[in-house]
């Protein structure tokens, strides 16, 4: 089906076809075409789909219809909020909204906020209102409060992965913000999963929805080759190391548990004169904005990041992704594994695992479905045979229900340094 058979007025369709082509979206996805009719039609919609299947395209251009239909008169007012995670999806999803929408024959502002900046020139730039806000969530709450805008004229509430909204603690934050917005609203989730948390918040919210799941469909499915390799604790920056050198990587993101572990590894990545760069919470916006161009320009090779940093990280033709430790869950072991395989794009995925995390793998695998043999790489092979309690900040990979104290940290961390250094 076409872009042009999904419900669009002729009035935009030449406008937002032309801006389609320029991103080279030819022919709608699977959950465009389920979503973007229904959201025409101002339909409540519960969307599941994979990482990298257009979501936020699905949700953006039946926004920027409804918009296009409603003259501005006077100052501008918020009247499509859509709220993420982190800083990055922010100013991904912005950057969507902006470059869909340019060709439009009313000009949308969309504004994007988030933490981490200088809240003022934001507030500057809301002086003569916003069309759209994009906005994380304590971010949103500190301009409300600095009376910068209100949300009494939202019309569509987005949550875009709406999993991690709450995961990452902004749950209170959230119930203010929806305690603001008026009660008749089109309100649309869009996630790659839906945990029981969030099934009760939609069932709450969501007027009638219509429940769209794509993630599970084969042919949506990305293509992926998932890997497993046996390694001790202690030496998985070498073997990492070797990857990279030996396999010739282009672009590599691994995930950590820690900002501490971030910084460890992508240190002595680099001094093996492997360009690697840390990406985690506590670095400023700016860096956290230079890695990134960078990591897209191949100006750095390996982004070693935690699960939160990660989340906003969309780049085309990611060729691997490494689980240095093991996600906490199966859950955010598929949004790990879906930085990589997008837009078509074969992709890798290797997990890092020892005698103490085999376990944690095993509950992964049978709570995904797969079953991935265990390789082991020659010059590195697993002498652990039985779980240990190694003194290594890495090694626990923040499994649920067997993280540390602060002690326990700390102690490891100065143990896992002296153990790896070269």
């Amino acid at each position: 089906m076409p872009f042009t058979s999904l419900g669009f007025s002729p009035a935009i369709l030449p406008a937002l076809l032309r801006s389609l082509a320029e991103k080279d979206y030819l022919r709608p996805t699977a959950i465009q075409t389920a979503a973007i009719p229904a959201i025409l039609q101002g339909r409540d919609v519960l969307a599941s789909a994979q990482t990298g299947s257009g979501k936020t395209a699905a949700f953006a251009l039946p926004l920027l219809q409804q918009l296009s239909e409603a003259p501005v008169s006077g100052t501008r007012r918020v009247r499509a909020l859509i709220l993420v995670p982190t800083r990055e999806l922010a100013a991904q999803v912005g950057e969507v909204m902006v470059t869909l929408g340019k060709y439009l024959p009313q000009r949308i502002k969309v504004a994007v906020v988030f933490g981490g900046v200088s809240i003022n020139p934001q507030m500057m730039n809301l002086r003569s209102g916003a069309d759209i806000m994009v906005a994380t969530p304590g971010r949103l709450l500190d301009l409300i409060d600095h009376n910068a805008l209100n949300l009494g004229s939202v019309n569509t509430l987005v949550l875009d992965e709406a999993d991690r909204l709450l995961d990452l603690g902004f749950g209170e934050e959230l119930g203010r913000i929806l305690g603001m917005l008026p009660v008749q609203r089109q309100t649309l989730f869009f996630s790659a999963t839906f945990p029981p948390a969030i099934e009760a918040l939609a069932q709450s919210l969501l007027s009638a929805p219509l429940r769209i799941e794509v993630a599970a469909t084969p042919q949506a499915a990305p293509d992926i080759v998932q890997r497993a390799i046996e390694v001790d604790p202690p030496r998985r920056t070498q073997l990492l190391r070797h990857l990279v050198q030996t396999e010739k990587w282009e672009r590599v993101l691994v995930f950590v548990a820690t900002k501490h572990a971030a910084e460890i590894v992508a240190d002595k990545l680099r001094k093996a004169d492997i360009e690697a760069e840390p990406f985690h919470g506590e670095l400023s916006q700016g860096k956290r904005t230079q890695v990134l161009q960078d990591f897209k320009a191949k100006a750095v090779q390996v982004v070693v990041a935690t699960d939160v940093a990660a989340r906003g990280i969309d780049i085309a033709q990611m060729s691997v992704v490494v689980n240095y430790d093991l996600p906490r869950s199966a859950v955010d072991y598929t949004h790990r594994i879906g930085r990589t395989g997008r837009a078509g794009e074969s992709g890798m995925a290797i997990s890092f695992v020892s005698a103490s995390t085999e376990a944690h793998f095993r509950l992964i695998e049978k709570r995904q479905g797969l079953s991935v043999a265990r390789e082991q790489i020659a010059g590195f092979e697993a002498l652990e045979t039985q779980p240990v309690n190694a003194a290594d900040p890495l090694s626990n990979g923040g499994i649920k229900g067997k993280r540390p104290s602060k002690k326990d940290k700390l102690r490891a961390a100065a143990a896992a340094a002296a153990a790896e250094r070269e």
